[in-house]
């Protein structure tokens, strides 16, 4: 994640024109962008997500492939049990504490919900393991929402670019929102994190391949290695 200095007033904002040709841009690229979890149904996706925290989405593939084959529903989460769930996750950061909140959730999905992933903030928050960025990623993939879940790349690239500058996940999560086009509301966060993941990435942003070099406010931007 970019550190943001507390001590510096925050750079100004790209316009809302800049803005907008940037998401043009990423549109045109690639027009349907999807998750790269692997998942069936809304509830697949929801335990994805919270098994992705502090974990790869291919590290996470790896380990639900043979999980949902076993347990898709609630239902069945619940009746795999909390040792074997343990079991098939173990190759993911946290393991132990994802496997108990995803027996918690699929409990209380049966118990409050009828075994359905509800279709509000307020609700997919009440589950074991489920914050603010997992309920945004569910309300966007499954329901369509216009949700932005500023993960370490999306915050990365709202900072970085100057779309959304902000020292909290939250600030930049209401600086995108404020000032995105309604026409790309669906797929937006799925474009800035692709974005962060592939090019504008951590260490060293490859600025020479970016599709957006000449509308980003980053200013120390990266030569092309074979710059002199």
């Amino acid at each position: 994640m970019v550190k943001v200095d507390k001590s510096k007033a925050l750079p100004r904002p790209l316009t809302r024109k800049t803005i907008a040709q940037i998401y043009a841009r990423l549109a045109a690229a690639d027009p349907e962008p999807q998750t790269e979890l692997n998942y069936s149904n809304a509830y697949t996706l929801l335990v994805a997500v919270v098994l992705s925290a502090q974990a790869t989405d291919k590290g996470v593939n790896k380990a639900t492939k043979a999980l949902f084959a076993k347990a898709n529903t609630p239902q069945k989460m619940l009746a795999l049990g909390e040792d074997k769930v343990r079991e098939y996750i173990k190759t993911i950061g946290l393991y132990r504490t994802k496997a108990k909140n995803v027996i918690g959730l699929s409990k209380k999905l049966i118990e409050c919900f009828d075994g359905e992933v509800p279709k509000d903030r307020e609700s997919l928050e009440s589950l074991p393991g489920v914050g603010r960025k997992t309920a945004n990623v569910v309300l966007n993939v499954v329901y369509g929402m216009p949700t932005m879940a500023v993960d370490t790349h999306i915050f990365r690239v709202a900072n970085r670019t100057r779309m959304a500058p902000g020292r909290t996940p939250l600030e930049v999560e209401k600086g995108l929102l404020k000032t995105l086009p309604p026409q790309y509301a669906k797929h937006a966060h799925h474009w800035l994190i692709l974005h962060g993941r592939y090019t504008c990435i951590a260490r060293k942003p490859r600025c020479w391949l970016c599709i957006i070099n000449d509308l980003c406010g980053y200013q120390d931007k990266t030569p092309a290695p074979d710059a002199d």
